[in-house]
């Protein structure tokens, strides 16, 4: 890639493009942001650490939408964070504003990009994006289960002592209190999880999965989670430059499959160097998909309060 610009320089995006400039996903990393100043100094920051990590990539900022003229890559982040006690759906009148007047600039500078959505609650706003730019949507995809699952596997790799190398979880349904951990898709080194834990314990970790990011809001109290939400999207970034071809939960708009159209959730997806490639349909039991579709309600009501 020659240009990944990353729109809001708050904690995720600072995070985002330091793993982004380390790894070279780009020749330049852009970061913008409406407050004056701080995308700039956010950038100078993460370039001036340039020659200590070994990287050569070039990263700028600027409050001035522009900047991202030509991106191949636009990751969204901007918008109000959560604070203690909110959900993510409490966010969401006000950060509609911000992904409506992205979605423009986003058509203006960068109309060839695809674009990553970050910003709460996530499927909403995916949504939006969407349907603002009237683009395919193999372009525009949301962070959710890639996050989710790394939190369900790293609890797993606690629990059991295991390294979390040899973990593989899976999640589905919005990003939020209705997510759908999917045990029966959770491995450690291919062996179902049901062999390692037992059945109480494991309904903890789906809970504390569902509640991964409250945890840590309620912890740091001034802050939401930053670094493994940036590592989620650097992840989904390295499957699109590389054109890995990785399956990787994301929030999808879904064209009948599972069931559903004309809504933003999270399902597993094919992501390469043309995006979202497709949807991975999996098989679900009674139970798992009663649970999809109460996410599916959940989410489904928060796009009704879109006008």
């Amino acid at each position: 890639m020659k240009k990944i610009t990353i729109v809001g320089a708050g904690r995720v995006g600072e995070s985002a493009a330091q793993i982004l400039a380390n790894a070279e996903m780009a020749h330049e990393v852009v970061l913008t942001d409406i407050r004056d100043g701080v995308a700039e100094g956010t950038a100078l920051d993460i370039q001036e650490s340039a020659i200590l990590f070994g990287f050569d990539t070039r990263v700028s900022g600027s409050d001035d939408a522009e900047i991202m003229t030509g991106s191949d890559i636009v990751v969204v982040t901007a918008g109000l964070p959560r604070k203690p006690g909110m959900s993510r759906s409490d966010v969401l009148e006000a950060n509609l504003a911000v992904i409506r007047q992205v979605a423009a600039d986003v058509q203006r500078y960068a109309p060839n990009a695809m674009v990553i959505l970050v910003t709460n609650p996530v499927d909403i706003m995916s949504y939006a994006f969407w349907k603002e730019t009237g683009w395919d949507r193999s372009r525009v995809i949301g962070l959710s289960g890639v996050l989710d699952a790394a939190r369900m596997a790293t609890f797993i790799a606690m629990e059991t002592g295991f390294s979390i190398k040899d973990v593989s979880a899976m999640v589905l349904g919005g990003h939020g209190d209705s997510m759908v951990p999917m045990a029966n898709y959770t491995t450690i080194s291919g062996i179902p999880v049901r062999e390692f834990i037992d059945q109480q314990t494991l309904d903890a970790i789906v809970d504390r999965t569902r509640n991964g990011g409250a945890e840590i809001l309620a912890l740091k109290k001034t802050s939401s989670a930053n670094d493994s939400p940036a590592a989620a999207v650097a992840t989904m970034v390295d499957a699109i430059c590389n054109n890995r071809k990785r399956i990787l939960p994301c929030v999808a708009m879904l064209d009948g499959e599972y069931g559903y159209r004309d809504i933003a959730m999270g399902v597993p997806v094919i992501l390469g160097s043309r995006g979202m490639e497709k949807v991975v349909e999996l098989p679900l039991s009674d139970a798992e998909r009663q649970l999809l579709e109460q996410s599916a309600q959940q989410v489904q009501k928060d796009l009704e309060s879109l006008s």
